[in-house]
């Protein structure tokens, strides 16, 4: 045994049985990881390159009072962030609270009384219901302003419906949204691929419509993004993948200007806009986060990767596979049961460096229907790029694993929480599993 898995199993406890097991998953993953590592070296050197163009400079980092008028950092900021998406404008600002708030104030500064909102993958996350109007009532959400909303199924097999929805489009249909990631379902991730050919055909069809992407948690995953391949907006949140980690908080809308323009005015207000809002000194870690995010992003995509192999010959079902495409840094696993849920958010929480002493526990949270379990022991609370694992207490009882700062803290995730399942006598087939070990 070598001393990396002696520390591993004399310090943590984790079973001699998992860590054989996770280092046969480990030479068995070894192609799909030369593949991720080449999609990391790619969005370094675009990130590297946006940084060049935008002439970033030492200036940048101070911050403004006040008002926040010609905040140059502000603006180096958002210059850099349209570069690495290819867009023509960006909105970046720590006023935006999370990528639940940056999708609103998109659908809400574009959209009017009378236009409909169409999403194109099913129901959407949970958090953004009450924006839409489908929960709740005289929250100012789109249906209390007479802004319609409808959606399609994807197909089976995870495929957009294109007849289905030139079905359903009328002339009052104002935007599409597709959002990238899976949120609390069993579906696959949107690839990239599919988001080309789905803004192709809208723009071949039905030009005038606006097309956006819901970004959360799909960045830096591919060599492209939404925005790349001919969608006119996209949103997400800077404590999930481009804030690398450093990112104090803060969201991000890129597109077309004259959209980004409108959003503008509903973060702030008419006739304000862009033009005011500080940075609270946060563009250093901003721009450093971004700069360090495709090889953050990569470290959770691996840790993906090995979640996805091992628990599979431990017996779950996972989604996605783990030689599969990948579109966000979510892996899914499917355990059963309450009990399987809990236990492996407390193996995660076992191997957060913050807080590693704290047992999750099920709990209510706002915008969530159901109780759900979130284990995240984070530098920056709520952070999804940071190793966590949540899931809402409900059948199947899929929990949802993602983040870690490297490969190394995502791996170790993944052992802790097939750990705590062991312990609890959950794992499905562990003697098949070990039997040739």
């Amino acid at each position: 045994m070598d001393t990396v898995t002696g520390f591993l199993r004399d310090k943590y406890g984790i079973d001699e049985s998992i860590l054989a097991l996770a280092a046969e998953a480990e030479a068995e993953v070894e192609g799909v990881f030369a593949g991720l590592d080449e999609i990391c070296a790619y969005n370094q050197y675009k990130v590297a390159n946006a940084f060049r163009i935008s002439r970033i400079s030492e200036h940048h980092f101070n911050q403004s009072t006040g008002y926040g008028y010609n905040d140059s950092g502000r603006a180096a900021v958002e210059k850099v962030y349209s570069e690495v998406f290819g867009t023509e404008s960006a909105l970046v600002r720590t006023q935006i609270v999370n990528g639940t708030h940056a999708i609103s104030i998109s659908f809400s500064g574009i959209l009017r009384p009378g236009d409909e909102l169409i999403y194109c993958t099913g129901t959407p996350y949970d958090t953004i219901h009450g924006s839409i109007g489908l929960t709740g009532s005289d929250m100012g959400s789109l249906k209390d302003f007479g802004i319609s909303y409808r959606q399609i199924e994807l197909k089976e097999g995870g495929g957009i419906d294109f007849e289905a929805l030139k079905g359903i489009i009328s002339p009052k249909t104002r935007m599409l949204c597709l959002q990238r990631a899976a949120g609390y379902s069993d579906r696959k991730a949107i690839a990239i691929d599919q988001i080309a050919v789905w803004a192709d055909f809208m723009k071949t069809e039905f030009p005038d419509i606006i097309l956006m992407v819901d970004n959360c948690y799909g960045e830096f995953t591919s060599k492209q993004e939404p925005s790349e391949v001919g969608v006119d907006l996209i949103a997400g949140s800077l404590i999930k993948n481009p804030g690398g980690g450093l990112a104090f908080s803060g969201g991000y809308v890129c597109g077309k200007a004259d959209l980004i323009e409108k959003i503008s005015y509903r973060l702030t207000c008419p006739g304000i806009g862009g033009e005011c809002g500080l940075s609270f000194g946060q563009n250093r870690n901003i721009l450093q986060g971004l700069y360090l995010a495709p090889k953050v992003v990569n470290g959770a995509l691996k840790g993906a990767v090995l979640c996805a192999r091992l628990f599979e010959k431990l017996g779950y079902k996972v989604n996605p596979a783990w030689d599969e495409e990948r579109s966000d840094i979510i892996e899914t696993l499917t355990l059963g049961s309450a009990d399987a849920l809990i236990k492996f958010c407390e193996g995660v929480q076992e191997a957060a460096p913050v807080d590693s002493f704290v047992r999750p526990e099920p709990c209510e949270m706002p915008g969530y229907e159901d109780e759900v379990i979130m284990a995240a022991g984070a530098f920056i609370q709520g952070s999804s790029i940071e190793l966590s694992a949540d899931g809402p207490l409900r059948p199947p009882y899929n929990v949802f694993f993602q983040g870690g700062l490297s490969y190394e803290y995502s791996k170790l995730g993944v052992l802790m929480a097939a750990q705590k399942l062991l312990e609890a006598g959950l794992i499905n087939n562990l003697d098949q599993s070990i039997k040739h070990l």
